[in-house]
């Protein structure tokens, strides 16, 4: 069984929004959508692993986060453990720089079952979260 640690960045604009992408249609979970992230690497910290994968994926470079959750998840060949990181300050400008598309979506109009499973529960966390943008 493999076993993934995963870092993941939650970005999101003073309007409330938040930067999601789609999964390419030959990955895990595929055509799903997704917040921007991917595997901790020998010798990263969760951190230092989320901010590369925003720098890669997205192109953009996080001025500090907040650990927003940390939770596992089985699927039946693998198991991972997922660190999601609230970015509401950077710089640059996000976007799909692997050719990924991406988009902003109000945070309240975040639908679970368009994400993988193992993001539902912080996708409830984002609808329920009384905290406005800057207040996390």
């Amino acid at each position: 069984m493999k076993i993934l640690n995963i870092a993941v960045g939650i970005i999101r604009n003073p309007q409330g929004e938040i930067f999601i992408t789609r999964r390419a249609a030959d990955a895990h979970m595929a055509n799903k959508w997704e917040f921007p992230g991917g595997k901790i690497e020998a010798g990263e910290t969760p951190e230092q692993a989320m901010i590369r994968e925003l720098q890669e994926e997205v192109g953009i470079t996080p001025q500090g986060a907040v650990l927003f959750d940390k939770l596992e998840y089985a699927f039946v060949d693998r198991h991972i453990t997922l660190w999601f990181w609230l970015v509401e300050n950077w710089q640059g400008e996000p976007w799909g720089k692997e050719g990924q598309p991406g988009w902003w979506v109000a945070q309240s109009a975040l639908v679970a079952e368009n994400f993988p499973p193992a993001n539902e529960p912080v996708i409830a966390r984002l609808l329920t979260d009384r905290c406005a943008p800057g207040e996390a």
